[in-house]
């Protein structure tokens, strides 16, 4: 294996965010390999959502260092970044007078790319999270269930193929049973396009399902990075009290 593949993906080097004089993260260490899913979890107010915020260049470190792909995030242009990072937020964040396909395409277009490869790769994302093109491309997010709309805001984080995928709380808005089907199908998904993948939820049998590592953070300070079966067997006081609330503990179905 050469040192360039054994490259995080995603590496906090001291990193730290302070909003006027009141630190929200502090002196963060952490890296996420090439395709993994890291989940990260903490309560209410823990630095979650800022986190990812930080990685796109959404909010501007105030201290230490953060690289994507081995490069500091303050040496790339802020907008390629963003194009190189899919965002999948709770409720999907859609525009609601776009169509599917005009939503999904969203990025394509910014991009310049021809009207045909735009029209090809909105079907096959579709297609890819489980929506009939035929049948879904010209409604409008109003005219499509909670699911149904988190299918299409994955589908548009995914259109320019970015290897990096931020997603805040994506299916916390979902009924149980659309949310361990769309949780399913995400886990097949990545099995398939093996993305880098930092996944933020309150939900701690999903970080366990879907995450090959979980992340804990408290107060704005990381306080362990485990494996879900180290996680179970975590010592630590957030940890512990995490595990306690399983009824029963669920076998994971992550990709590790």
């Amino acid at each position: 294996m050469t040192q360039e593949s054994r490259q995080p993906a995603i590496e906090f080097l001291q990193a730290s965010y302070s909003v006027n004089g009141r630190l929200i993260l502090a002196g963060i260490d952490l890296a996420v390999q090439p395709g993994e899913v890291l989940a990260l979890v903490g309560r209410s107010g823990s630095g979650k959502t800022t986190t990812l915020k930080l990685i796109n260049r959404l909010l501007e470190l105030s201290a230490g260092e953060l690289r994507v792909e081995g490069r500091s995030v303050s040496d790339w242009d802020a907008i390629r970044l963003r194009r190189h990072i899919g965002y999948v937020i709770q409720e999907a964040g859609l525009f609601p007078h776009f169509t599917v396909e005009r939503n999904v395409a969203l990025i394509p277009r910014l991009e310049g790319w021809p009207p045909e490869r735009i029209r090809a790769r909105v079907e096959e994302l579709l297609q890819m999270v489980g929506l009939d093109p035929e049948k879904f491309r010209d409604r409008h997010p109003r005219e499509l269930s909670g699911g149904q709309r988190q299918r299409v805001g994955v589908a548009r984080a995914l259109a320019a193929n970015p290897p990096i995928l931020l997603m805040d709380e994506p299916f916390g808005a979902l009924d149980p049973l659309s949310r361990v089907e769309i949780q399913r199908q995400f886990l097949g998904l990545q099995r398939r396009l093996k993305k880098t993948v930092v996944f933020v939820t309150h939900d701690i049998r999903e970080a366990l399902r879907i995450g090959n590592r979980v992340a804990v953070l408290e107060a704005g300070k990381l306080v362990g990075v485990y494996s879900p079966a180290g996680f179970l067997q975590a010592q630590e006081p957030l940890a512990a009290e995490y595990v306690a609330t399983l009824r029963p503990v669920e076998t994971c179905e992550s990709g590790a």
